[in-house]
């Protein structure tokens, strides 16, 4: 009987120090909070649509969807169009006649 308590005590100190050892320290966890925040921010802004203006090497304005390689550009956000647009007051075009 005393082998068995002793194997029961063994499995829950082993299991208590498992836990113990594998557990973050409260700094790491919030760092790896705030990075999290900061790629899920640069994801949605490389999300949206964007137009590049720069000037190439004969001082020509250009603007493209693409930025360029080896050059100075600004970036310019555009706003994507909605998904989906709701006109009207919800009755189909059958029945406005």
């Amino acid at each position: 009987m005393r082998a068995l308590w002793a194997i029961a005590a063994g499995i829950a100190l082993g299991g208590g120090l498992a836990w113990y050892l594998s557990r973050e320290a409260p700094e790491s966890t919030a760092a790896k909070k705030q990075r999290a925040e900061q790629a899920a921010s640069e994801q949605a802004r490389d999300a949206r649509p964007s137009i590049y203006r720069w000037r190439d090497d004969a001082g020509v304005l250009q603007i493209t969807d693409k930025p360029p390689k080896n050059q100075k550009y600004e970036r310019i956000d555009r706003d994507a169009p909605a998904a989906i647009t709701v006109n009207g007051d919800g009755e189909s075009d059958d029945t406005r006649r």
